[in-house]
């Protein structure tokens, strides 16, 4: 193994050569995959759609971490999956593996001897399985219903070893079946968002109705109401905005910075003197981002919410946006 010393004044040159080398080989591998036998892939994505239990993903060493990645992204996107390491699952583990199930197996040999007992526990109960592999031949292929092959193409590495390639597409394939199958189920972000409600994806996929005040927690103005009672009620609601409400019908705001253009003898004026009457608004299932790049747009700290016939419906403040770590 040599080392950078060893290499001279020629070792950048060659790892971006070598780096970009890698890419161009792995990205040749993915768009093979486009060539994959489309009845292999109906009968995976079908068998995966039709499954009444879970998917259960197996594989080791590097595939084991690809089964354990496709199991997750399954998960997340409507379809309940489990990982199932086939060294723990002939000590008691098999029991993991129930009928209604569907066996995801990964082997690029297919060959993998930690899997026998898992291929002979499926068939034993008929729960059918998918394989992917590389060769068509193989063990792991005669046992599975659907058989997903690898492309024919040697690892990236300069000694053709190392799983690079073979991991790199059997991870496509497992995000192109949970994507497909994903879109099947009518899957939305509505969804996505029930099994992401935190982190960044989570806030991401907020919608304004998630974060707007309502209710009684409205700064609210009858079109007759007189300034004090618009100082009162925009000081004890704390949004430095009210909104002037008829019939349940957003009319105008009153903000902060209308009583300070207006400061002069505020209390002898009357409210439909102060209000603005083009309010800004957003409807409630509107990205909170969306709101929250509003508010920077137009330098405002609030906007109303408003369904159907301009009636008000909420209030989003730039804050619940911060708060929940929306970008």
């Amino acid at each position: 193994m040599n080392d950078a010393a060893e290499i001279g004044g020629h070792v950048l040159d060659g790892f971006v050569t070598r780096f970009t080398e890698v890419v161009a080989k792995e990205a040749d591998a993915v768009k093979a995959l486009a060539l994959a036998d489309p009845q292999a892939i109906a009968a995976a994505c079908q068998l995966i759609f039709d499954c009444r239990g879970r998917v259960i993903c197996s594989g080791m060493g590097k595939s084991g971490h690809i089964a354990r990645k496709i199991a997750a992204t399954l998960s997340s996107t409507g379809t309940p999956a489990h990982f199932v390491h086939p060294g723990e699952a002939s000590h008691g583990d098999l029991g993991m593996i129930q009928p209604g199930d569907v066996l995801l197996a990964l082997s690029n040999s297919g060959e993998t001897r930690e899997l026998a007992d898992v291929l002979t526990y499926a068939a034993r109960r008929a729960i059918p399985m998918i394989a992917i592999t590389k060769s068509a031949d193989s063990a792991l292929a005669r046992h599975a219903a659907a058989v997903l092959l690898l492309p024919d193409m040697p690892e990236a590495c300069s000694i053709h070893m190392a799983p690079t390639t073979s991991t790199t597409c059997s991870l496509v394939i497992g995000d192109a079946m949970a994507v497909a199958v994903m879109q099947a189920r009518g899957f939305q972000r509505e969804d996505f968002l029930g099994f992401h409600p935190g982190g960044k994806l989570g806030a991401q996929l907020l919608t304004v109705e998630h974060l707007m005040h309502k209710g009684a927690a409205l700064p609210v103005l009858a079109p007759s109401a007189s300034m004090e009672e618009a100082i009162l009620e925009m000081t004890s609601k704390g949004f430095g905005i009210a909104a002037v409400v008829e019939d349940g019908r957003l009319l105008a705001v009153v903000t902060d910075g209308d009583l300070r253009r207006n400061i002069r003898n505020i209390l002898d004026k009357a409210v439909s003197e102060v209000v603005n009457y083009t309010p800004k608004v957003i409807a409630p299932g509107a990205l909170a981002s969306e709101a929250l790049g509003m508010m920077n747009a137009l330098r405002v700290n609030a906007l109303c919410v408003v369904g159907e016939n301009n009636n008000l419906v909420g209030l989003i403040h730039l804050h619940d946006c911060l708060r929940a770590e929306v970008a």
